[in-house]
């Protein structure tokens, strides 16, 4: 397990994946796809199920579009931890952070125009109907299950030949913003096009001038041409990656991050309890 003072200077943590010693733990981390899969049978018995002030932490980063069986988890946890940033334990997929002094940023060369690296096709969901529409009138150049090999097996290497990047959620709901965004686009310095939750909750996170959001055009068709006049207006597209010289792109580590966060939080919340009353509708909203 993770060494949370080294990694992530979180002090006098102790994960265990122990299950012997349950008992002894703070808090306990389920994760919602384990517990779909497994049956909320396999729960801890008791008696008592659940010691005294032991914390029960519902872990999740999938979307609620990918998140069945919710409304059986009433009344179950004390804390939520995912992507939300009104979980009780926050934990997005990446976020920026101030730059250190360092050498100003260098675009890499781009000799392409637009990339898509996808996993999970499936025709019914809303960025493989854009992407359709979409390729009509720009090239778009395909990578994973339905398309290319990435060139040395690297993605960064691969998108940052790219200027633009596909970064389509495979569903759209609050600060639902992953390693899509974060590490697929910003990591290569790609320029994001994102399909997801709306630009004001993406500009939360993200400066408002870093990216393309889908819903700044009327159609595809319209995005297009505005793709290929910054294909032809070099001091244009460069001032999407202005945030560069102030920010640097951080990953959260998965899944030891999660586990001293937990730690880190059980430390300062004290003796207050409380219960999820009704997961799914918070979750779902």
């Amino acid at each position: 397990m993770a060494d949370c003072q080294r990694r992530f200077n979180i002090s006098g943590c102790r994960p265990s994946a122990d299950r012997s010693r349950y008992r002894e733990a703070q808090a306990v981390i389920f994760h919602h796809r384990d517990l779909v899969f497994h049956g909320l049978g396999q729960l801890p018995a008791g008696p008592p199920q659940r010691p005294p002030a032991q914390r029960w932490v519902w872990m999740n980063f999938e979307s609620p579009s990918h998140s069945p069986g919710l409304r059986d988890l009433a009344g179950i946890f004390n804390w939520t931890m995912s992507y939300r940033v009104d979980s009780d334990i926050f934990v997005p997929y990446g976020y920026l952070r101030a730059r250190r002094a360092s050498p100003r940023f260098s675009l890499p060369r781009k000799t392409k125009l637009v990339a898509w690296i996808i996993s999970n096709w499936n025709e019914a969901h809303a960025r493989v109907r854009y992407y359709h529409q979409l390729r009509k009138y720009v090239p778009i150049d395909l990578y994973g299950a339905q398309g290319l090999a990435l060139e040395e097996g690297s993605m960064v290497r691969t998108i940052s030949q790219y200027k633009f990047y596909l970064a389509f959620e495979n569903s759209q709901h609050p600060d639902y913003i992953t390693e899509k965004l974060w590490r697929n686009a910003f990591s290569s310095s790609a320029v994001p096009i994102v399909l997801g939750p709306p630009r004001s909750n993406y500009e939360l996170f993200i400066p408002p001038d870093s990216f393309i959001h889908v819903d700044d055009f009327p159609s595809p068709r319209n995005l297009a041409i505005y793709l290929k006049f910054l294909d032809q207006n070099k001091p244009l597209y460069r001032q999407y990656f202005a945030w560069k010289d102030k920010y640097d792109v951080y990953m959260t580590s998965f899944w030891d991050e999660q586990y001293c966060k937990v730690c880190e939080a059980v430390r300062t919340a004290g003796d207050q309890l409380k219960t999820i009353q009704n997961l799914a509708s918070w979750f779902e909203s």
